[in-house]
């Protein structure tokens, strides 16, 4: 069950490269590592439902904000350095990968009792 929750927070790896080059505005980060903070708590307090819901809730809430952010800050092409463009790849595949940890978190809270 730990491993299951530890690989839905695998994605947090591919975002912090996507934060290597400040092209996001702090909101990106900040509502992420929101997340990645009640996502330690949901593992830390493995019998707490609302530590689980509260983190697939804020999966589903950044999930949005991530194609928002990527959809409107996506640099021009002129501006499209080799470490922009690794840093938006690596935001792209995280925002890919967040459904697979919503999945995953998903099967954890129906385990600790959720519907």
């Amino acid at each position: 069950l730990q491993v299951c929750c530890e690989r839905g927070l695998a994605f947090f790896v591919f975002f912090a490269r996507g934060c290597m080059d400040y092209i996001f505005p702090a909101s990106y980060a900040w509502g992420n590592f929101s997340v990645l903070a009640v996502g330690i708590w949901a593992i830390v307090q493995r019998d707490s439902l609302d530590a689980i819901t509260m983190f697939l809730i804020g999966l589903l809430l950044t999930a949005v904000t991530d194609l928002i952010h990527i959809s409107v800050f996506y640099p021009s092409h002129k501006d499209l350095s080799d470490l922009k463009r690794f840093s938006v790849g690596m935001a792209i595949f995280s925002f890919l990968l967040k459904p697979v940890s919503c999945y995953l978190v998903y099967q954890m809270c129906r385990e600790r009792g959720g519907d």
